[in-house]
């Protein structure tokens, strides 16, 4: 490189000539809820939206004859003539790149919604496209997607209209014109247009997204001229690449300045740390945040606004407030804006090597140095948030600096000081071990202060890429917790919940409402009315007969593998309570933490309760795989009715099959199979030999557990013979294990959704009619989950006023 000249700047830059924006990510994702939303509205609200829509047609048939005459062509011309005066406009500016990229998009677009309306009319989808076109009389052949309009949007979407004020009204006002006209010829409906104007442009975003747009970015050489006026004289300039922080929206550079002049005197030169903020990236990383938002309380979230412009104020606001507490930050030197696109924070740099390039670690006396300046910004309520080990830098003169402070909190709470030390000890455990992050923690730290910081130690409210390495090593944080709770005088912490939703929840939430739709779709094909009316009562109570058979079972396999005496009576209503808890918990887990809940309040020991409630789980998996082993054989060799699967099951076997031999195959799928079945059976193996030395007990719980799996396989048999059919018990006995084996999976409450289509399916592939199979499984379903719940709603209560739960 040749040496600049005199009052030249010596410039390496690496600005990129097309860009990946995440507004364009971030928009595609709303507009794809949008669709969602849209689709589900339609649906659910399928009567009102019928009505508006006649109220729409009705109007806009009480226009004007004249107008409805011109509309249509002007419509049309409207819709052709603006694509194309807005490709002229961009060819006279030379940009044919620009014109070519919008136009692919828009045959895309138009060829993507072709696709999807061919499939909305097939069978499976019929449902929905009903709600779309609304059903209406003579519309069997009314597109649900606007093929044309489709294009337009996205074409228009790609070009990009922003500060194109007249193109985007014209735009408007033509789909406008174009929409009513389409409407009243009754070739489209109201929500059709509205999916369509979002489809549009959802594929638009989402070319534009992949494809890039042409960088708005400042150069090094505008970065350096802005700072020029604040009196920062920039000598070179260098793009640097820090991929930890580059994510969250900024681009880095150091710089070397000369001598200048500012209103408080001259400056030395020296070295700066550039970090710039492009307004095309102030969306960058807006999912998750907006995720950890919504999914943790207020002050356990990091504050990081959207807004370009309070991102800036925020992070120059925690730049000041950390030097006046004089805790060791780099000195904010300047702030600028570049344009109308960036905002330029220029930093003293400062030599050193951070923590996580340290080797080897840092000596004790750093250490107390990290927690000291910690401190300091504590005693003036200030937080850093974000203290990972690549911003927490050694200095060359033995110093310490707490980098880039800008996710912090001013007039922070005792909560946030609180989370802000707990994310610090948890990042110390990582790079210099549990035992030398308690040490300091007990050194620094009283007892109460530990007693508050304890609880907090959870993945859940630390930074995301300490929660990555805390996946790497899952032993540091219990240690650490194990280290910090020797100290605490009793030894015990109560947890501190920080989420305001679990994870957990929502997705049985998201899955519970896909499940609603498709118990909805087996209702359509037969109402709980007419089954009830159909079916014949003496079979039906048969059946419920052996509904209430199940909860005797149950008791009577936790009763076997608990080696204390248990009331017969009271853990039978533990168990009909545990039909109330499942309808709000996946299946099988909200049982066994009331089984656990009910074993500790008879006193025994939590370790106890877990391992016997373990070993009823782990025999009845066994005998389910037996049953099913035999039953199938049974029914494979019977000639008569024998039972054949549907051939999507074995293309679900074949991709289970498939995917146990990639965990099994893979180092890391064998160590976390080891890691969550050694405790398993770590506590299993040990109780189940202690209830083997008991034969009476041992022969209690395994019986209680053929009795369970018998008396759902005879209710299913009995719910078939209340209409009138019968299949082989050994068919009956496959449909129903597998059935539950799915409902065992999925994670909605109960197995609603999933078991129905199971059990439906199995039926169907046994022999017997559709419209048979449905109603004998809605009927099984009515009896053994529905039914039981409010029984199990007054056995719960009852067992909370005797203290027994």
């Amino acid at each position: 490189m040749t040496p600049p000249q005199p009052g030249e700047i010596e410039i390496t830059d690496q600005l990129e000539r097309r860009i990946r924006k995440p507004v364009d990510l971030l928009r595609l994702t709303l507009s794809c809820v949008e669709i969602v939303a849209l689709a589900l509205a339609s649906i659910a609200a399928s009567a009102t939206t019928t009505g508006v829509e006649i109220d729409i047609v009705g109007a806009s048939k009480r226009l004007p004859h004249s107008l409805l005459a011109v509309a249509p062509p002007v419509a049309l011309f409207a819709l052709l003539i603006l694509p194309v005066a807005l490709a002229v406009q961009l060819l006279v500016r030379r940009q044919l790149r620009r014109v070519a990229e919008a136009a692919l998009t828009g045959v895309l677009a138009a060829v993507v919604a072709s696709v999807v309306d061919g499939l909305l009319r097939q069978p499976a989808a019929a449902r929905l496209y009903d709600a779309i076109i609304m059903s209406r009389p003579g519309a069997s052949d009314v597109a649900a997607l606007d093929l044309k309009l489709a294009g337009l949007v996205a074409y228009a979407t790609m070009i990009s209209l922003v500060g194109r004020t007249s193109w985007r009204n014209a735009l408007w006002v033509a789909v406008g014109v174009y929409s009513v006209v389409q409407v009243e010829a009754l070739h489209t409906t109201v929500i059709a247009l509205l999916i369509t104007l979002i489809a549009g442009r959802a594929i638009g975003l989402a070319v534009r997204y992949v494809a890039g747009s042409t960088s708005q970015r400042p150069s090094a050489r505008d970065i350096a001229t802005a700072l020029a006026v604040t009196g920062v004289r920039v000598t070179a300039i260098r793009r640097v690449r820090q991929a930890k922080t580059e994510t969250a929206g900024s681009r880095h550079y150091a710089a070397t300045t000369g001598e200048g002049t500012t209103g408080e005197g001259t400056t030395k030169k020296g070295s700066l740390d550039i970090a710039v903020y492009d307004r095309d990236q102030q969306a960058a990383g807006a999912i998750y945040r907006v995720y950890r938002s919504v999914r943790l309380l207020g002050q356990v979230s990091r504050n990081a606004p959207l807004s370009v412009d309070h991102a800036v104020e925020h992070r120059a606001l925690l730049s000041y407030a950390a030097e006046d507490a004089g805790a060791p930050t780099p000195r904010l030197r300047a702030l600028v804006r570049v344009g109308s696109e960036a905002a330029v924070f220029a930093y003293e740099h400062h030599q050193g090597t951070t923590l996580a390039d340290r080797n080897p670690g840092c000596s004790d006396a750093e250490l107390r140095q990290i927690w000291d300046a910690v401190d300091q910004l504590h005693a003036h309520r200030v937080t850093h948030r974000g203290l990972t080990a690549d911003r927490i830098l050694l200095t060359s003169d033995s110093g310490v600096m707490l980098l880039d402070p800008g996710d912090g909190d001013v007039a922070a709470s005792d909560l946030q000081i609180r989370l802000d030390v707990a994310q610090l000890l948890a990042e110390l455990a990582l790079y210099v071990g549990p035992d030398r992050a308690a040490s300091l923690a007990l050194e620094k730290a009283s007892a109460d202060d530990l007693v508050a910081v304890v609880s907090l130690l959870q993945p859940v409210a630390l930074a995301r890429s300490t929660r990555a390495e805390l996946r790497r090593h899952r032993d540091v944080l219990p240690a650490l917790r194990k280290l910090l709770l020797a100290a605490v005088p009793g030894g015990e912490v109560t947890q501190v919940r920080l989420e305001r939703i679990r994870l957990r929840t929502l997705l049985t939430l998201v899955a519970s409402v896909v499940a609603a739709y498709l118990l909805a779709g087996e209702l359509e094909r037969a109402s709980l009315e007419s089954i009830l009316r159909s079916a014949d009562w003496r079979w039906s109570i048969v059946a419920l007969a052996l509904s209430a058979a199940t909860y005797a079972g149950a008791a009577m396999s936790l009763s076997g593998f608990v080696a204390e005496r248990l009331s017969f009576f009271r853990t039978m209503l533990v168990q009909l309570a545990g039909s109330f808890v499942t309808l709000v918990t996946p299946a099988a887990v909200g049982g066994a933490a009331l089984n656990v809940r009910y074993l500790q309040r008879k006193k025994i020991p939590a370790p106890v309760a877990v391992a016997s409630v373990g070993v009823a789980q782990v025999v009845a998996f066994v005998l389910h795989i037996l049953f099913l082993i035999v039953f199938a054989a049974i029914a494979g060799t019977t000639a008569k009715n024998s039972f054949r699967p549907p051939t999507w099951a074995y293309f679900v076997l074949a991709g289970l099959v498939v995917v146990a031999l990639a965990v099994l195959a893979l180092p890391a799928g064998r160590r976390l199979l080891r890691a969550r079945v050694a405790p398993i059976f770590g506590q299993v193996l040990p109780r189940l030999l202690e209830v083997a030395q008991h034969p009476r007990k041992l022969a209690l719980g395994i019986g209680g557990a053929l009795l369970l799996s018998a008396a759902y396989i005879l209710c299913l048999a009995a719910c078939v013979a209340a209409f009138g059919r019968s299949v082989p018990i050994a068919s009956i006995a496959v449909v129903y294990l597998t059935g539950i084996a799915v409902g065992s999976i999925l994670p909605t409450p109960g197995g609603i959704g999933g078991v129905e289509a199971a059990l439906t399916a199995g039926l169907t592939a046994a022999g017997l009619p559709g419209a048979v199979a449905v109603s004998s499984v809605l009927l099984f379903r009515l009896l053994t989950f529905w039914l039981p719940v409010p029984v199990g709603w007054v056995a719960l209560n009852y067992l909370e006023r005797k203290q027994v739960l």
